[in-house]
């Protein structure tokens, strides 16, 4: 909603960016905390995580750009240089790159990927409060006692009352943290952490854009983002009952033949 959080001469701090900068840092003590917890090296979740955030961000954009890609042939440099993120893109991208970067280190992808999954979540929530800051991301219009008037944001309608979206994706990807906290505390077979983020995450993402008002390309009926995520609901239900299941016990054959 304040976007501009503080002037320092030519330097301005940006909620959105200070948001994620923090969701990042968050994430990646959570991450180093664990690590210890489970027998981790902590080392790697740094470099995985700062290499997972860079080339995330990128796919993130990539795939806003072919979304709007009409929007994008009329005026590229708005969408260079502007704001605009799918995240579907930046949890795909970053996959990719935790697979590249475990293949290259030598280490079990699964674990790790397991490990940083909740650090995920909250990284994810955070950077949805510094959507509400800036005003992106926003809601319908509404008369409920849940809505908010922007007044200052070069993305939601200012002056009209709308749902905060934003909000409701924050409060849900903490949530998400906390559910995959737990599980994990139980000791889960490997992947399986990981294919639980994928199904509760393309649930609340599927039913959180019906209540979505901005600009974002479409599929038929569906958001670009619900089309994805039935999908990436697909996947987290086979990986979850069956893939992992037979990964982990092809696994534990391999090492018993040793």
């Amino acid at each position: 909603m304040y976007n501009e959080i503080l002037t320092i001469g030519p330097v301005t701090i940006h909620g959105y960016g200070l948001m994620i900068g923090l969701g990042v840092m968050a994430a990646l003590l959570l991450g180093d905390y664990r690590a210890k917890k489970f027998g981790l090296v902590g080392d790697h979740i740094y470099g995985m995580t700062f290499s997972a955030v860079i080339l995330g961000f990128m796919a993130a954009r990539i795939l806003f750009i072919i979304t709007e890609w009409e929007g994008f042939i009329l005026n590229p440099k708005a969408y260079l240089t502007g704001a605009g993120f799918v995240v579907y893109g930046g949890i795909i991208g970053g996959a990719l790159t935790i697979y590249g970067f475990c293949k290259l280190k030598k280490i079990d992808m699964l674990s790790y990927l397991d490990l940083m999954i909740p650090s995920v979540a909250l990284a994810q929530g955070l950077g949805r409060i510094g959507c509400f800051l800036a005003g992106c991301c926003y809601g319908k219009e509404t008369e409920s006692c849940l809505g908010v008037v922007f007044t200052n944001s070069d993305f939601a309608p200012n002056g009209v009352k709308v749902l905060p979206t934003q909000l409701f994706m924050a409060g849900g990807d903490l949530i998400l943290m906390a559910i995959l906290l737990w599980y994990a505390s139980k000791r889960p077979m490997r992947g399986r952490t990981s294919m639980l983020y994928l199904m509760l995450y393309s649930v609340g993402r599927f039913v959180i854009e019906f209540f979505r008002n901005d600009d974002r390309g479409t599929v038929g009926m569906l958001s670009t983002s619900q089309f994805i995520a039935i999908f990436t609901l697909v996947v987290g239900v086979i990986g979850f009952t069956w893939f992992m299941p037979k990964l982990n016990q092809k696994g534990m054959k391999k090492s018993g033949n040793e």
